[in-house]
């Protein structure tokens, strides 16, 4: 068994703290309040482009076979994801270009930038996030919003193309075998900061 199989065991009681949030619950619900979600989406469009700069710190560093997946993982998050930000952003009225990072995203972009000048630890940081969207989609999919802008939001993330994506990270996570304790250690650390993110600064 990879370490990934151990860090989803460690992760899953913290996955389900951020479904009893109550941002994620208003998501789940269709109801939560604009002010809140727009307020999300300028604070993870923020954030996601510090993940690009991570992907692409990696695939510096990356062996030759996972060079592919990085500039993938990248490409993705460029084009897929912040495409719907950009996209949602204009139906919330949402100030991408004058938003400003709050003290969660502050904290969490600063841990996984450090995190990516080690090719293993930056892995282990960079995880949480793909793969607690992949498997937060996947849930409230079961049960998808009726208003369709949060239908949308969920549909992203419980995509399976998305799934591949969460999952080729922790293969190449198992792939290099990473000292276990230090990536158990950062993967704790990277989900703290996801569930402290859904406190959204309105």
């Amino acid at each position: 068994m990879g370490i990934s199989a151990e860090l989803h065991a460690i992760g899953r009681p913290m996955l389900d703290a951020q479904l009893a949030h109550p941002t994620v619950r208003g998501i789940a619900a269709g109801d939560l309040p604009e002010p809140v979600f727009r307020s999300w989406l300028e604070q993870d469009y923020l954030y996601l482009l510090d993940y690009v700069r991570v992907f692409s710190r990696l695939a510096w560093q990356a062996p030759d076979d996972h060079l592919g997946d990085l500039v993938d993982l990248a490409y993705s998050t460029w084009h897929d994801e912040l495409d719907l930000h950009r996209s949602l952003s204009a139906e919330f009225g949402a100030d991408l270009e004058g938003a400003k990072k709050g003290p969660a995203c502050a904290a969490y972009t600063s841990f996984l930038l450090e995190s990516a000048a080690d090719y293993a630890e930056g892995l282990a940081a960079l995880y949480p996030c793909a793969w607690g969207y992949s498997t937060l989609g996947r849930i409230l999919a079961e049960n998808p919003p009726a208003e369709p802008r949060y239908r949308r939001w969920v549909d992203t993330y419980a995509d399976p193309g998305f799934a591949a994506l969460a999952i080729r990270i922790a293969e190449m996570i198992d792939e290099i075998d990473p000292e276990p304790e230090r990536t158990k250690e950062l993967f704790i650390e990277a989900m703290n900061h996801e569930l402290a993110f859904w406190d959204v600064p309105v």
